[in-house]
């Protein structure tokens, strides 16, 4: 009988804890709570995510709710993003096997697809640090870029290496289209400052619409790069690794290297890559109005005070958490099989 006690006593100790959702933001600008917020404070706050767990190897403690819902932070960057995951992944007191996964940050939107405060569903994450890269005052005249895909000798040549090393990644485009389809009517905030930065994009209809939710992709990068040349070298190294499907919508910092942290816990079956949601926010945009040069306008992106700062932080958590909110009210639906737009 005692030994018989102890066994159990063993396997509570042990028993992983399911996890339905994991949320996942890039930086947090102080506390977690009651400060001025980061990516991760609207999902501690409103999805009450009290329970803390110590965990040295990762950048930021993750938090969870009695729902099954884990938020974490990667830190900034494809390095700390990668780093974190993997940790996170690999701690033995969480069963990630049947979990969603819902990236959910701000990002520089492309002024020909979006608008400030915009919500945008990546179907596909492009890595923009891979690759060769010569100086701008070094490229030859008839090159569009300087940036060379590896394994390549010029700008975007042809073919496309079939065996890619973290360039690219394509995620379940029918769970993405489910999540576009659920979100796509949500009324997202506007104001007065936003409508007044948008106004200075004259000749670029969709920046000057109000907030909307989209499908696109994002190109992930360490660098924050801007400008109307950079925007352009991001539309067209995204085409290339896509192959001419993909339309760069936003940019991030962090994207590519959680999904090859991802793409490796798949690998060792703890986590389940068919289940991963990409979405960014507007905060600005990657390239200045017309009249304004690169330099002038890279002055203004102060970290935090971007023209929608707080505006993208309420789409990101608006559109995500009605994501979120219906995996776990439908979890007997969603558990085995992810959910498929109509």
């Amino acid at each position: 009988m005692v030994r018989v006690v102890l066994l159990l006593l063993a396997s509570n100790l042990f028993a992983q804890i399911p996890v339905k959702v994991v949320v996942v933001a890039m930086f947090e600008r102080g506390k977690d709570t009651g400060d001025q917020p980061g990516e991760f404070q609207f999902w501690v706050e409103r999805e009450h995510l009290d329970r803390i767990f110590e965990m040295p190897g990762t950048y930021h403690p993750p938090r969870m709710n009695d729902k099954g819902v884990l938020g974490t932070v990667t830190g900034v960057g494809t390095a700390k993003a990668a780093a974190s995951i993997m940790a996170l992944g690999m701690d033995k007191r969480f069963d990630f096997s049947k979990a969603y996964w819902l990236v959910a940050g701000i990002g520089g939107g492309d002024p020909q697809d979006v608008s400030l405060g915009s919500a945008v569903w990546a179907k596909h994450v492009i890595d923009g640090d891979l690759g060769y890269e010569i100086d701008a005052r070094e490229i030859p005249k008839e090159w569009p870029t300087g940036m060379v895909p590896l394994r390549k000798t010029v700008p975007y040549e042809q073919p496309l290496r079939p065996e890619l090393e973290g360039e690219a990644y394509t995620l379940n485009l029918s769970l993405t289209d489910w999540a576009f389809a659920l979100t796509k009517d949500i009324h997202l905030d506007d104001s007065e400052k936003m409508q007044a930065s948008r106004a200075r994009f004259e000749g670029f209809p969709n920046a000057q619409r109000p907030p909307l939710v989209a499908e696109g992709d994002t190109l992930s990068a360490s660098t924050f790069w801007h400008g109307a040349l950079m925007n352009q070298w991001a539309n067209d190294w995204v085409k290339y690794y896509t192959r001419g499907s993909g339309n760069y919508m936003i940019s991030a910092m962090e994207d590519s290297g959680t999904m090859q942290a991802l793409t490796f816990l798949a690998k060792a079956h703890l986590v389940d890559l068919q289940r991963v949601l990409v979405l960014r926010t507007v905060s600005n945009f990657d390239m200045p109005p017309p009249g304004v040069t690169a330099s002038d306008d890279l002055k203004t992106m102060i970290f935090g005070a971007y023209s929608a700062y707080m505006p993208a932080l309420e789409s990101a958590h608006k559109v995500g958490s009605t994501v979120v909110h219906y995996l776990t009210e439908h979890w007997d639906e969603v558990k085995d099989t992810p959910p498929r737009a109509k």
